[in-house]
């Protein structure tokens, strides 16, 4: 079994997804990397999933599905996991080497041992394009650091300081036991695979470590103001899921 499994759903990323990928690899054979390729058409993003997955057959996967949307390929990336923890890296996104090694050790510290980790956060930066200064999205006030913790431990979190997807690793099996699947077709279900999960988690670290890199600056990307707005009933959608649960 794998330390983590790391999901990066892919539609049309060939401009990109070979950092992301190339960012994780340097976690070695702990670390299985799915490619999801979710129906991509007009670029490369299959034949590079393949490529990778010739490459490094023992760490690299690549699946290929229709396309079903970003949740659609969260979840074939649930369903293929074979790690004990489960992390999604978008593939416009990258992690940071010295902060992955981290998290790795962090991970092999919980596997097997007398504790179960549930949820591992860590923080995530925005690297924004055109902006000098990147804002980092830190837990310090809100949560303990480097210890096991519960939820009677949580402090208030901060106006503005929020847990997002790029924030958690979650134990995989945790992830099916819950029942996730995240809706297709549908944009902005990343709160969803946040916050269902959560009624399920128990035990819970905080490593304070600048992990994720979390890009914006593609014109198309889901959370520019002029893409937002024409989503906007796909945001109702998934915040109307959210209360009903």
């Amino acid at each position: 079994m794998k330390l983590l499994s790391v999901a990066i759903p892919c539609y049309n990323s060939e401009k990109y997804m070979k950092k992301c990928i190339d960012s994780l690899l340097v976690g070695g054979e702990d670390v299985e990397i799915i490619i999801v390729d979710d129906g991509s058409a007009g670029d490369r993003t299959a034949e590079i999933a393949d490529e990778y997955a010739a490459e490094y057959p023992s760490v690299v996967k690549a699946l290929h599905k229709k396309n079903g949307g970003h949740g659609s390929a969260v979840n074939a990336g649930i369903q293929a996991a074979s790690g004990l923890y489960f992390k999604v890296v978008d593939s416009d996104d990258w992690v940071k080497k010295d902060a992955f090694l981290q998290v790795l050790d962090t991970l092999r510290e919980f596997a097997g041992g007398a504790h179960v980790l549930d949820m591992l956060v860590c923080n995530f930066v925005y690297e924004k394009e055109g902006e000098k200064r990147n804002k980092v999205m830190r837990y310090r006030h809100a949560l303990p650091k480097n210890e096991l913790f519960t939820w009677k431990d949580v402090r208030h979190f901060m106006k503005g300081q929020y847990i997002l997807m790029h924030s958690v690793i979650f134990r995989t099996k945790l992830l099916r036991e819950c029942g996730l699947i995240l809706p297709e077709k549908t944009f902005y279900v990343d709160n969803i695979y946040v916050f269902e999960p959560l009624l399920k988690v128990e035990n819970m670290y905080y490593l304070d470590v600048n992990f994720y890199r979390y890009y914006i600056g593609r014109e198309d990307q889901s959370v520019n103001e002029s893409v937002m707005i024409s989503r906007i009933d796909q945001q109702i959608r998934v915040n109307k899921m959210m209360f009903d649960y």
